[in-house]
């Protein structure tokens, strides 16, 4: 039998490989109580007032969602002091991240982005026939001159995450203007932002501030981390109405379902669950890398919900014992990353017990 073979950009791409859930661990070593601080979710949970409108929401599942998102892009361009049309939303960043890809690169085009970069770039590149471009990340962090160095007449899209996914670090304002400034017009500067309600720095560029300079700027923004709606699958885009328009040709029909709209648009509107969410996550973050030191365990500077640590050798040994411990971390090998692991930073007693967890492991 020959079945039929996919396309030749397909056949080689690795799937993305999320985080171990919870309940697999204690099915699999027969436990309880373990923690999962290895995908970058709210420890706290959802927006209350989110899972509020959401429960009051089910008995409407019978139809099909807004597909033009009206109410939650009204919401959302009023907060942001943006025209509805230049907004997009999709099934996670990650579908809006396709979406740009789609609609934007063709084979034989070129995508620049770093080499410790968040894993989707690659692949919605290569899944295109797109050709990747890769950039070192002295300090793992991306290096903006070294990306615009690599520019060529094939050059469609540059991905920078900031800040940056696995390794937490963050591009300074000097940087980002000089690299926007230097960009060429006709060349699509993807700003990845999941993570940008965490940072506390002022040195940090709001890629927003940017986009009415002449160049082709498109932001992505998340409702899976700070909101806590990871599980609901949502994510948007915000760019020149005439890049959105052509994104919507691309867009699949309904691909923000209704609860994920409802729930966004009460989170919205729950300031005070964001600033919890930002207090645990300083105090948290301060702990853990307060104890790391304690163990000198190298880590990148984070301006995120999680931090990169450098174990010095496979972490595979580590990640392993530490299920054992209850605790679910992430390798990060697949990045390219061979002697590391991600931590989220969870509540005081989830770091705790990492800290406990990481420590025995260890023999510290």
């Amino acid at each position: 039998m020959t079945l039929i073979k996919p396309n030749p950009f397909v056949g080689d791409l690795i799937p993305y490989v999320p985080g171990k859930p919870v309940e697999e661990l204690e099915r699999e070593l027969g436990i309880s109580g373990a923690v999962k601080i290895a995908s970058n979710e709210n420890p706290l949970g959802p927006s209350p007032l989110a899972e509020k409108a959401v429960t009051e929401a089910v008995h409407n599942l019978n139809r099909y969602p807004d597909g033009d998102a009206f109410y939650l892009k009204e919401k959302l361009s009023n907060k942001l002091g943006i025209k509805p049309e230049t907004l997009i939303f999709g099934n996670g960043s990650n579908d809006v991240i396709d979406i740009a890809a789609r609609t934007f690169m063709k084979p034989g085009d070129e995508a620049i982005f770093g080499e410790y970069a968040f894993i989707v770039y690659p692949i919605v590149t290569q899944a295109v026939g797109a050709k990747a471009v890769i950039s070192p990340m002295p300090d793992y962090t991306h290096n903006l001159r070294d990306m615009h160095s690599r520019i060529t007449k094939k050059t469609k899209i540059i991905f920078i995450a900031n800040p940056n996914n696995p390794t937490g670090t963050m591009v300074g304002q000097d940087e980002f203007e000089w690299f926007i400034e230097n960009v060429p017009e006709d060349i699509l500067v993807l700003v990845d932002e999941a993570y940008f309600e965490y940072v506390d720095d002022e040195d940090y560029p709001n890629s927003l501030e940017y986009h009415d300079n002449g160049k082709s700027i498109i932001t992505v923004r998340t409702f899976s981390k700070i909101y806590g709606l990871a599980g609901l699958r949502l994510g948007y885009g915000i760019a020149h109405e005439d890049i959105i328009s052509n994104m919507q040709r691309v867009r699949h029909p309904f691909n923000s379902n209704s609860l994920s709209q409802i729930g966004a648009i009460a989170a919205l509107d729950d300031a005070e669950h964001i600033e919890r969410t930002k207090t645990i996550n300083r105090e948290g973050l301060h702990y853990v890398t307060q104890e790391l030191e304690k163990l000198n365990i190298p880590y990148a500077p984070s301006y995120t919900n999680f931090v990169l640590i450098d174990l010095g050798e496979d972490p595979m040994a580590t990640y392993n014992e530490l299920l054992k411990e209850g605790v679910i971390v992430r390798p990060v090998m697949g990045y390219g990353l061979k002697t590391h692991l991600r931590v989220t930073i969870g509540t005081q007693e989830e770091n705790e017990k990492f800290v406990n967890g990481i420590k025995k492991v260890l023999g510290k």
